[in-house]
C-alpha cells in the first residue's frame, strides 16, 4: 500500500532538519525572496515498527521559518511528491469543501435516502456547471479562481429585469450594479462558445 501523509512538527523532526532550515534561511537572506529546500530524512516515531522516509520542506520567507514534514513510501523525488502529490491532494479536499459548504452537499436533512441522494446529485451537477463556467468564461477575470459561492453571489444572485421576445432575451441591470462589465464579458464569452 502506498501513502503520503503530513506529520506534525516535533522537536526531534526539527532537530533532524536544522541544516536544511539554516540553508533556506541563508538563501532567503541573500535573495530576500521566499526559499524552499527539500530533503529526505529517515525518521521513526516511537509507535512505528521501523524508520520511514520523511520529506522535509524547509521554507523561509519574510514571515520566518515554515517547515513541513510528510511521511511517504512513494518512490518519486522530494519536491515532486510534496508539490504534485501531497499539495494536490489538499487542493482536492478544498474542492470537496467548496461543494459541501457553497453548494449544500453536506446537507442531508431528509430521513429518507432518495431525497438526500437527489440533493447530492444536484449539488454535483451544480459544481460541474460552475467548473464549466470557470473554464469557458471566467479565465483571466477576477473570478478565475473564485469559490462557487463568490461566483454565485457576484454573477447569479443579482437583481435584474428580464425581457424576452421572439428574437432575443434582454437582461436589464441596475446602473448601480458593481459587476456589470464582468457580467457582460462572461455573457459574451458564453454566447460565443
Amino acid at each position: 500500500m502506498r501513502y503520503i501523509v503530513g506529520l506534525t512538527k516535533n522537536k526531534r523532526l526539527q532537530r533532524k532538519s536544522t541544516q536544511w532550515m539554516a540553508l533556506a534561511e541563508s538563501q532567503y537572506r541573500l535573495t530576500n525572496k521566499k526559499q524552499r529546500v527539500f530533503a529526505t530524512l529517515s525518521y521513526s516515531a516511537r509507535s512505528w515498527d521501523r524508520a520511514r522516509r520523511v520529506i522535509v520542506k524547509a521554507e523561509h520567507s519574510s514571515y520566518g521559518a515554515n517547515p513541513r514534514y510528510v511521511v511517504t513510501n512513494l518512490p518519486q523525488g522530494d519536491q515532486y511528491l510534496y508539490d504534485k502529490v501531497y499539495c494536490a491532494r489538499g487542493d482536492m479536499e478544498n474542492r470537496i469543501k467548496d461543494q459541501q459548504m457553497d453548494l449544500f452537499a453536506g446537507r442531508a436533512s431528509s430521513h429518507r435516502w432518495w431525497p438526500n441522494q437527489f440533493r447530492q446529485l444536484l449539488s454535483g451537477l451544480a459544481y460541474t456547471l460552475f467548473e464549466g463556467l470557470r473554464a469557458q468564461a471566467l479565465q483571466h477575470t477576477v473570478l478565475a479562481t473564485a469559490s462557487p459561492n463568490r461566483i454565485r453571489l457576484t454573477l447569479l444572485k443579482i437583481g435584474a429585469v428580464i425581457i424576452r421576445n421572439t428574437r432575443r432575451i434582454r437582461i436589464l441591470m441596475s446602473s448601480a450594479c458593481p459587476h456589470q462589465e464582468l457580467f457582460r464579458t462572461v455573457a459574451c464569452r458564453l454566447n460565443s462558445s
